[in-house]
């Protein structure tokens, strides 16, 4: 797994010459990441690459600074080195814990594996973990992307661990008698991925027969070759259509309010999103959302900002996701048939 995934020897031959690379685990300290962590030790012992972790502390509970370094202390001893202990404050921005969490951890490590120059960052989720993300998206009715769960390779994220069940993960632990942090949030029912956990996926499995986690994760993998390939649809046709220029040359501020200088919008031709299918046309828009420095918007929004291309109603603006809004030039607009706004849908993010 972690071998196949980095592209290492499963003898101890052919070793790399000179410096091997680095990598870093993420680790909380849970048996996941702390076994992950520890399988990791075992390549570096052989010179195949040098294995360090980071440590995040999210300051969500009492304590949770002595339960850092104790993780960090137990990684030392397993010989990873370096190991960084990074503490970060939550930006919830509208979203819920659980989200603010995650983007303050992922901050934390892109930031310690640009500074220690790191080639990857290993994440120990499992195929437990893709289970529950497949079910949860389900429950909130989102799409391919969404069920496809999360992916063994993301840039420099590897998770060699998606196919294996949490139970193995423990299993190593106790093996190689390691002391794992049992995060007391991992069965606190107030969390949907816990009822889901505990209660639904255990429930699927007693009236659907064994197995049930195996396929929502097999399910997650298909879907995930989907998502991949129409993804890379939707970026040929992103790079086609999208035509950037400064806010102040819009010509429509959009009833956004003021717009300091620099602020970029994305023009996209009207007739050209018309024509694609609307899987490509949703993500088209969310490309272009992203962009400007927003986030992946809801399937309502973009839905949205798609019934301005009938030209019925409203022209705008139609918030979506981040500041970013989305309105397209009324007709009675005195606007150059040639110029950077006739016939597009254009977005822009405020501030």
């Amino acid at each position: 797994m972690v071998g196949e995934l980095l592209g290492l020897k499963t003898t101890g031959k052919n070793r790399p010459v000179g410096n091997p690379p680095l990598i870093l685990v993420g680790c909380s300290g849970g048996p996941d990441s702390l076994a992950l962590a520890a399988v990791c030790a075992f390549f570096a012992t052989r010179g195949e690459v040098r294995v360090g972790a980071v440590v995040v502390d999210h300051q969500m509970q009492d304590g949770s600074a002595d339960i850092a370094q104790a993780t960090a202390a137990q990684l030392r001893g397993l010989g990873l080195d370096p190991v960084l202990v990074r503490t970060v404050d939550l930006q919830h921005d509208g979203v819920g814990p659980e989200a603010a969490a995650r983007a303050a951890r992922f901050g934390a490590l892109e930031e310690a594996a640009l500074e220690s120059g790191a080639k990857y960052v290993l994440l120990g989720h499992t195929l437990d973990d893709q289970a529950e993300s497949v079910l949860l998206g389900l429950a909130r009715g989102s799409g391919t992307r969404s069920l496809a769960g999360m992916r063994e390779r993301r840039g420099m994220y590897l998770r060699p661990f998606l196919a294996l069940r949490r139970h193995e993960t423990l299993a190593i632990c106790d093996a190689l008698a390691l002391a794992p942090w049992h995060d007391p949030a991992n069965q606190d029912p107030a969390y949907l991925r816990v009822r889901v956990r505990n209660n639904v996926i255990p429930y699927l499995g007693s009236e659907l027969g064994p197995g049930i986690a195996e396929s929502l994760a097999r399910s997650a993998n298909i879907l995930g070759h989907d998502a991949d390939y129409l993804d890379e649809l939707a970026d040929a046709e992103y790079l086609k259509l999208a035509v950037r220029t400064p806010a102040s040359e819009g010509g429509n501020d959009a009833g956004n309010g003021e717009i300091t200088g620099g602020t970029q919008e994305i023009a996209l031709s009207e007739d050209g999103l018309r024509g694609l299918a609307p899987a490509l046309r949703m993500r088209v828009l969310a490309l272009a959302v992203v962009e400007l420095g927003g986030v992946q918007p809801s399937l309502e929004r973009l839905g949205s900002a798609e019934k301005l291309l009938e030209r019925k109603g409203s022209a705008g603006p139609v918030q979506l996701a981040g500041k970013v809004s989305a309105w397209r030039i009324s007709r009675n607009q005195a606007v150059p048939h040639e110029g950077p706004g006739y016939g597009k849908l254009v977005l822009r993010r405020s501030r």
